[in-house]
């Protein structure tokens, strides 16, 4: 099978490194660097170009069987269209702000399966939302907390970014929504912080981003929330961070220059977070369900505490990410997920067979997904 990667970042370049062994890979990617490191490593393609600028996608991906697209949110939205119009199937990790259901009919018309937001948060979570939906009554309580951390805490940030970095401040500016009694409210990202205790790691403090995603229209709960994790008094700090505009994005006159804060505070804060040599990450992940079923009601929870591989030299958020993203990918190829359209997750849950086959890819991967479930009062 052929497969097309586009971006070799640091989930990218797991992705590549999982499928190699078993596909004929190519990779597309501006960085001529990670193209050269991927090749040092694993047999694949490499093809130096800048997504932006590439109109038609087709003489790039017109020999493949399927496309997993890994760029940065802010030309997601516009490479998933490019790769739709190809008329190319497609596994898309990448956190953008559109709605991917303006892209269905188009998908639909073309005959591609797109499923998207296909990562850890978003991406297994709805992959456990659409399958326990199917096995239960109703769906009455979602909520999922997720963070992806470093293993050891260093002042100031304590934190490391460990997927694309100017997702990582969307999420810190992107109004998060949730549900409250059937109704979706919207607050304030890093709004409405909590402490939450989490064996293996410790206190962590758990605050409003727009996770749901395509939850709040493809879920019928009346209650749904997800929540970011951070080591406590980060998500204070960051609020700090924005409130003075640090995080906006109109130019101010510096000394006769235009900057953009944004431009700034990124070139500082990346460069701060990055991962130095030696240092691990960890994903401190919980999914929890409630509802009935033939007249008793349940508690569902799942647990994930993955870290860094020293085997492979890969971190838990690259592991956590792309293997979810990979795991799918193949389910697409062999046939296990058809459906048509924008696909986000939770439509992959819900189909017989793929969660197994995701927790036995999972398996296989040394990702240990613990289900709990315990029966709650009448």
């Amino acid at each position: 099978m052929k497969i097309v990667v586009l971006g070799a970042g640091m989930v990218g370049s797991a992705m590549v490194r999982d499928l190699a062994p078993e596909a004929d890979v190519t990779v597309i990617d501006r960085d001529q660097g990670a193209l050269d490191r991927l090749a040092a490593r694993v047999s694949c393609s490499g093809i130096r170009a800048d997504l932006r600028e590439i109109g038609d996608l087709a003489p790039y991906v017109s020999d493949c069987d399927l496309v997993i697209c890994a760029v940065p949110g802010f030309v997601g939205f516009e490479t998933l269209e490019k790769v739709i119009r190809a008329g190319k199937d497609v596994v898309d990790i990448s956190f953008f702000a559109e709605d991917a259901f303006r892209l269905d009919d188009l998908a639909r018309d073309m005959g591609v399966t797109a499923v998207v937001d296909c990562g850890v948060a978003p991406g297994l979570c709805n992959l456990i939302a659409g399958y326990v939906a199917g096995r239960l009554d109703r769906l009455e309580r979602y909520a999922c907390y997720v963070g992806g951390l470093p293993q050891v805490r260093q002042w100031p940030y304590e934190y490391k970014a460990v997927f694309s970095p100017i997702d990582v401040l969307e999420e810190y500016t992107r109004p998060a929504r949730y549900v409250s009694n059937g109704e979706v409210v919207v607050r304030p990202a890093l709004s409405e912080v909590e402490l939450i205790d989490f064996s293996g790691v410790g206190t962590l403090e758990a605050f409003n981003t727009d996770g749901l995603r395509t939850l709040v229209r493809t879920l019928d709960a009346p209650f749904m929330k997800e929540k970011t994790l951070r080591y406590p008094g980060h998500a204070q700090l960051m609020r700090v961070f924005r409130e003075s505009g640090f995080f906006g994005t109109e130019p101010l006159e510096v000394e006769g220059q235009r900057v953009r804060p944004i431009d700034l505070t990124s070139s500082l804060l990346f460069e701060a977070w990055k991962m130095a040599p030696g240092e691990r990450d960890q994903t401190v992940f919980q999914v929890i369900v409630e509802g009935p079923r033939d007249g008793r009601r349940f508690r569902i929870t799942y647990d994930l505490l993955d870290r860094y591989d020293t085997e492979t030299d890969t971190s838990s958020m690259a592991r956590t990410t792309g293997y979810t993203c990979t795991i799918v990918a193949r389910q697409l190829l062999r046939g296990l997920f058809t459906q048509k359209g924008i696909c986000p997750p939770e439509f992959v849950g819900a189909t017989p067979g793929c969660f197994e086959d995701l927790m036995a890819g999972y398996a296989k991967r040394d990702i240990h997904l613990e289900e709990h479930v315990i029966e709650m009062d009448p």
